[in-house]
């Protein structure tokens, strides 16, 4: 196809810049916001028009403000159920009142962040390009702690039952007591001679952490000392050049109490049993951007917008969504009977959970929706643009 066609010469074209001003062993290709075609309507193929549709269901926006541009990274919002908390590039953390978005706290980092935010244990995260993780305090966003990865952090530290845990782009994860930030352990991998910039987000529960990684890998890692509990092949490289055999677990990971399921870029997309790793089930499918689980499904967006819904537990197709094509989708979000997602220009679109039509829409200021977007309880919505722009809204 000649979308595929020109984004091999756009990634030949990376890939000599990048051997050229690079002497280290690993190269990183793509920006956030510029590799997969996320470059807010500048990719070669010209973005689908969007149809006029029948709303069945109307996002009706509850407030907005706006809390400075992200770029070159991909910030998302986050909730603990009390409040919400956003950060921005320059350096702002902000907790937002639930209901009316009215500022409660801003901090000043004091340097440029490159991730958050993530909120758990009593702590709001955010991390820097030069691998540094700041934790601020949910009830007055004081900084609490610090710690310092050895990597530039792309994706948001997370935290729950008292552990944070956070990861660089030099193959390193990091475990940290979400109380005082000391050094539980740290796991480190070989990193593929090419990786791409989209990183795989981290998932933390009780079971393990579990982590995505370059080369399709996906694993389990004990929380008491960091050792694989088990690894498992979301995707297998293929091709002759190092950059056909790109294969990155990117995104979002999603599980219950039974399943864990990734999905690859160039790859395949799956779920696997939390014990033993085993694969339930996997089918062939490019996913830059993740994945989110229902009670019953499995969504994920492909690298050309294309939305596909799976049964979770056997992983037969239950719909297809080409409307959207081209349009820049990442990674959607369920919440009450709908699957959200947010293409290029800002615009969130909800699906029906089990057909898959597009049944309503919503604008936000205008620029891409890059990081991930939050369901508030059942029946509301949290997203963050490219400019700064926090949006919530609420289904009527």
């Amino acid at each position: 196809m000649a979308w595929e066609a020109d984004m091999k010469v756009l990634l030949a074209l990376l890939l000599a810049a990048a051997l050229a001003g690079c002497s280290t062993t690993k190269n990183v290709i793509g920006d956030v916001g510029g590799w997969f075609g996320l470059s807010g309507g500048s990719a070669k193929t010209k973005p689908a028009e969007l149809a006029e549709i029948k709303p069945v269901a109307k996002l009706t926006r509850l407030w907005d403000v706006n809390v400075g541009a992200g770029k070159p990274y991909a910030f998302s919002p986050a909730s603990d159920g009390q409040a919400v908390y956003a950060a921005s590039a320059d350096g702002r953390v902000v907790k937002l009142d639930l209901a009316t978005g009215k500022e409660v706290w801003r901090a000043e980092a004091k340097q440029s962040l490159s991730a958050g935010v993530g909120v758990g244990s009593g702590v709001v995260l955010v991390g820097t390009p030069k691998g540094q993780v700041l934790a601020f305090r949910t009830d007055n966003g004081q900084l609490d702690w610090t710690a310092t990865l050895s990597g530039e952090i792309l994706t948001a530290p997370v935290a729950a039952g008292g552990l944070v845990a956070a990861r660089g782009n030099d193959g390193r994860i990091w475990l940290f007591d979400a109380a005082d930030g000391k050094q539980r352990w740290v796991y480190s991998r070989v990193l593929p001679a090419l990786i791409s910039r989209l990183q795989g987000d981290l998932l933390l529960t009780s079971r393990a952490l579990f982590a995505g990684h370059p080369g399709g890998k996906l694993t389990a890692l004990s929380l008491a000392n960091g050792a694989p509990l088990w690894e498992a092949n979301v995707a297998l490289p293929k091709g002759v050049t190092e950059l056909e055999r790109i294969a990155d677990v990117a995104g979002a990971l999603a599980a219950d109490d039974h399943l864990v399921c990734a999905g690859a870029y160039q790859g395949r997309l799956g779920c696997f049993d939390q014990t033993t790793g085993n694969p339930v089930w996997m089918r062939d499918f490019s996913s830059p951007g993740g994945v989110a689980m229902g009670p019953r499904f499995l969504f994920a967006a492909d690298e050309h917008s294309i939305i596909q819904g799976y049964d979770k537990l056997r992983g037969a197709s239950l719909w297809k969504q080409e409307s959207l094509l081209d349009r820049e989708v990442l990674t959607p979000v369920v919440f009450s009977k709908y699957v959200a997602v947010a293409d290029y220009q800002g615009i969130v679109h909800l699906l029906s959970l089990e057909e898959g039509a597009l049944v309503g829409r919503a604008g936000t200021d205008g620029s891409a929706v890059i990081g991930h977007m939050q369901a508030l309880g059942d029946d509301g919505l949290l997203v963050q643009t490219v400019n700064g722009g926090v949006y919530a809204f609420k289904i009527q």
